[in-house]
C-alpha cells in the first residue's frame, strides 16, 4: 500500500513562531484534488493565519492508497444508475494515515444530503481543535464510510456540486475566521450577519455622495447610540425583506418589536 502524502500550500512542517503547542484549529482535507485548495490557503487573512501557525491544513489524497496500476478510487454503483461511486477502501485508509500521522479528529463528510452549514455550526466547529473534511466526488461515496467515519455529515446548500472540495473550502474560511488572531480585528465576527439570526445592517464609506446617493444622515450625526438603533432597525428590516426564514426561526424579540414599531411610526409622520 503507498505511503500517505500530505499535501500542503505553506510549509506542512513548520512549527508556530510563537510559544503555543500548535495550531489553534488543525484541518485535515481527504481529497482526490489536494492541489485545488493551493491559492486558496495563501491569500488574504486565512493565508497569514496559515503562515503564522495559527492555522494548519494537511491534505491527503485517497488515490496514494488505490490499488492496481490506475489507482482506480471509484466504481459503477450496485443496483445499477448513472455515474460512479467513491469505493470505501481507498477512502477508508486516507482518514486511517491522516489520524495515524496526525491524531483523531472531528469528521465531516460534506455532501448535499447533509445537515445545513450555518454561523452557528461554524462557532461549534471552532470550538474543536481539529477537523476532517471528506470531500465527496462523482454521484457520492460508498455509505459505509458514512456509516463507518463520519461524525457530522454538511451540506453548503440545497445544490449540487462537482465534488465537496469547494465545500471545504467554505468550511475552512467560516470556521478560520472565528478563531482568534485569524482577523485583524476581533470585533469583526460579533456584529455581522447570522450572528443573532439577523442579516447584518447595510455599510457605508466615503464618498459622503455617490452618483447622487447619499450617505444616511443618521450616521453622520456622531450620536453613538442613535446609530446602533438605526443599524438594528436596518438589520430587522432587511432580515424581514430578505430573509423571513430567519424571522420564523428567530422571532423578534420584545425590544426589536418596539424598534420596528417605532421605525414604522417615523415613516408614517416622515
Amino acid at each position: 500500500m503507498a505511503t500517505a502524502v500530505a499535501w500542503s500550500s505553506i510549509r506542512m512542517t513548520s512549527q508556530p513562531s510563537d510559544a503555543r503547542s500548535g495550531p489553534l484549529l488543525d484541518v485535515e482535507v481527504v481529497t482526490l484534488f489536494p492541489e485545488a485548495f493551493d491559492s486558496f490557503l495563501r491569500a488574504s487573512l486565512l493565508g497569514k493565519a496559515v503562515e503564522g501557525g495559527i492555522v494548519r491544513v494537511n491534505r491527503t489524497s485517497p488515490r496514494d492508497f488505490a490499488r492496481g496500476r490506475h489507482r482506480q478510487v471509484d466504481d459503477s454503483p450496485y443496483g445499477g444508475g448513472p455515474g460512479m461511486v467513491l469505493r470505501p477502501e481507498p477512502l477508508a485508509a486516507a482518514i486511517e494515515a491522516a489520524e495515524t500521522a496526525r491524531g483523531k479528529a472531528f469528521r465531516i463528510l460534506l455532501a448535499p444530503s447533509g445537515r445545513l452549514f450555518d454561523q452557528a455550526l461554524a462557532r461549534e466547529l471552532a470550538g474543536r481543535r481539529r477537523l476532517m473534511l471528506i470531500c465527496g466526488r462523482y454521484e457520492g461515496v460508498d455509505e459505509r464510510i458514512t456509516e463507518l467515519f463520519a461524525d457530522e455529515v454538511l451540506s453548503i446548500g440545497d445544490y449540487v456540486l462537482a465534488g465537496g472540495e469547494t465545500a471545504a473550502a467554505v468550511v475552512i474560511e467560516a470556521v478560520a475566521r472565528l478563531v482568534p488572531g485569524v482577523l485583524g480585528c476581533e470585533a469583526s465576527t460579533v456584529d455581522e450577519s447570522f450572528q443573532a439570526g439577523r442579516l447584518e445592517y447595510p455599510q457605508w464609506t466615503r464618498p459622503p455622495t455617490f452618483r447622487g446617493l447619499a450617505v444616511p444622515e443618521t450616521l453622520l450625526s456622531g450620536n453613538h447610540a442613535q446609530v446602533a438603533r438605526w443599524r438594528q432597525l436596518q438589520s430587522i428590516e432587511r432580515t424581514r425583506v430578505r430573509r423571513p426564514d430567519l424571522l420564523s426561526r428567530h422571532p423578534l424579540t420584545s425590544e426589536e418589536s418596539l424598534l420596528l414599531k417605532g421605525g414604522a411610526a417615523k415613516k408614517r409622520k416622515g
